[in-house]
């Protein structure tokens, strides 16, 4: 049981980290035509590769709760930036294979922590 609950937290992990990194992939392709878009990148993959170190090494529900929500974040600007017309980028965007794993893994993401979160509640 110890071994399984474990595999959770380095599962949710390792989730971010894979986003994070597919985030910095991204900004290494989108700096040279769009600078903004390139250091949104940046900011969100340091953000997920920084968000390993509370997972495994078990900071507590805040810590988790903020990286709900900023992947949450993530995920609604994602969905925004997609829609003609939108706010932000005035047309809709591409929809490419990369981003939808980076959607993929962001989802994983909160639904392991959510996971977590039940786990760690029942527990006290």
């Amino acid at each position: 049981m110890v071994a399984q609950i474990k595999a959770l937290y380095y599962a949710a992990a390792a989730t971010t980290a894979i986003a994070g990194i597919l985030h910095l992939i991204q900004a290494s392709n989108s700096l040279g035509f769009n600078l903004n878009t390139g250091i949104f990148f940046i900011v969100a993959g340091i953000a997920q590769l920084f968000w390993v170190v509370p997972m495994i090494r078990r900071w507590g529900m805040p810590w988790y709760y903020v990286g709900i929500g900023g992947t949450i974040v993530l995920i609604i600007l994602y969905v925004i930036t997609r829609m003609p017309d939108n706010p932000i980028t005035g047309r809709g965007g591409p929809i490419s294979p990369m981003a939808i794993a980076i959607e993929v893994f962001q989802a994983a993401f909160i639904g392991l922590t959510v996971a977590i979160i039940v786990y760690e509640s029942k527990r006290k």
